[in-house]
């Protein structure tokens, strides 16, 4: 597959990271495993995940780290084949141990548990996944230097902030001499393109790699969907109650997408992440899955 350098580092990266939410519920052990040596096998090195994810069982301040483990267990032997990304700063919690946002205890606590889960010393890619109100951004940035001198971190980056967010990180990096972050993470696809409106030119400005979530709009954009039909068995729809139901005018626009995606060729999922990934400033584009069928066009699509 298409590999692409994040920018400012040596880090290379395969055009579509996988995705990894839905680890936990519906996707269980075995399964997980099965994908990410696909994954591996076909020359998808990147992959995604945060502290919260266990499937769609998830809520915030639900445990959370079933994702984390499975990509552990499952790269034992080849951890040195993967990208991994993980991410903090959204609620977790059970009866040991509860905590949310961006301070200094929390994002230790955090990064010694993800390290455990995931069996490896270090992540590639430590990520604030949301902004915290309670926690002055300079402490956070700090707290990411400490854990890259430690060696727990080789970069780092952030999904869920404001555009004059990035521009403040930005701004205390220089000032301090600190490493600036190296990804973005926003939502990113046909329906939503908000955060091409300011996100994503900031992040050009300052050369920071962009790796857009929800490409595939939970779905929507996959052709599965049909106006007027009860959604497929073993759709995300069907089984999370994660995605609404469409207005008649956004209907109007899958059915647009859907003929652009039929008159350049291609299905409705290549032409969804294709779309993305011509676009400017973007590194690599997320795609979760269930099964392994859904990456192979993506394989085929990008090699």
């Amino acid at each position: 597959m298409e590999q692409r350098t994040i920018p400012t580092t040596d880090l290379k990266i395969s055009v579509v990271c996988l995705g990894t939410m839905t680890f936990g519920t519906p996707v269980g052990q075995s399964d997980a495993a099965k994908i990410i040596h696909w994954c591996l096998d076909n020359g998808i090195n990147f992959i995604d995940t945060a502290d919260m994810y266990e499937g769609y069982t998830r809520s915030l301040g639900s445990p959370g780290g079933k994702s984390e483990a499975y990509i552990g267990s499952a790269l034992k032997g080849r951890r040195a084949h993967a990208i991994i990304t993980t991410k903090v700063g959204n609620p977790v919690g059970d009866e040991s141990y509860q905590g949310t946002g961006l301070g200094k205890d929390h994002m230790l606590h955090q990064i010694d548990a993800s390290l455990q889960r995931l069996q490896t010393d270090y992540v590639d890619i430590y990520e604030m996944h949301t902004s915290d109100a309670e926690t002055p951004l300079q402490q956070s940035i700090e707290t990411m230097v400490g854990l890259i001198d430690a060696g727990k971190v080789r970069y780092w980056g952030f999904s869920n902030f404001e555009p004059s967010d990035i521009r403040k990180m930005i701004s205390l990096c220089d000032d301090n001499n600190w490493p600036r972050p190296i990804v973005a993470q926003p939502t990113l696809n046909w329906l939503d393109r908000y955060s091409e409106d300011e996100y994503i030119p900031t992040c050009g400005l300052y050369n920071i790699g962009v790796t857009p979530y929800r490409s595939l709009a939970s779905g929507m954009l996959t052709g599965k969907y049909q106006r007027g039909q009860e959604a497929p068995l073993g759709s995300r729809k069907e089984e999370s109650g994660w995605v609404d139901d469409p207005s008649d005018e956004v209907w109007d626009r899958i059915e647009e997408f859907e003929r652009e995606a039929s008159a350049a060729g291609l299905s409705p999922t290549q032409y969804a992440v294709k779309w993305i990934a011509d676009r400017p400033n973007i590194t690599s584009v997320l795609v979760g899955c269930k099964r392994t069928d859904q990456l192979q066009p993506f394989v085929e699509l990008f090699s």
